[in-house]
């Protein structure tokens, strides 16, 4: 069976925002990528929302990000499967500062 391999790319700010929506489907998360493209150090908080039973649960909170750098969420063969209904968010501590990218597959037998 084909694996339909996909991505997400959003500009993160000061507002949580959806980076990941498991719509119709089971997902493996196989990739999240954080990039800071400020002028200043910035703060982080990635997290899973679930639908029902609802709950929202920290892949990671107040991760600092230097200048220039990036972060790197899920290595060495880890994945992450969201059922569907969830989403992952992402907030930084400063405006327009936070480029992601989340690399998935989609639909994933159950």
């Amino acid at each position: 069976m084909a694996q339909n391999f996909k991505n997400q790319l959003e500009n993160v700010s000061d507002s949580a925002e959806d980076i990941l929506d498991a719509v119709n489907s089971f997902d493996a998360v196989v990739g999240i990528r954080l990039s800071n493209v400020a002028a200043v150090p910035i703060s982080v908080d990635v997290y899973i929302v679930r639908a029902s039973p609802s709950g929202t649960f920290y892949l990671i909170k107040s991760a600092t990000i230097d200048v220039g750098q990036s972060l790197e969420l899920i290595d060495g063969g880890s994945k992450i499967v969201l059922q569907s209904g969830d989403k992952i968010m992402a907030v930084s501590d400063t405006a327009t500062s936070l480029d992601t990218v989340v690399s998935y597959v989609d639909a994933i037998s159950t």
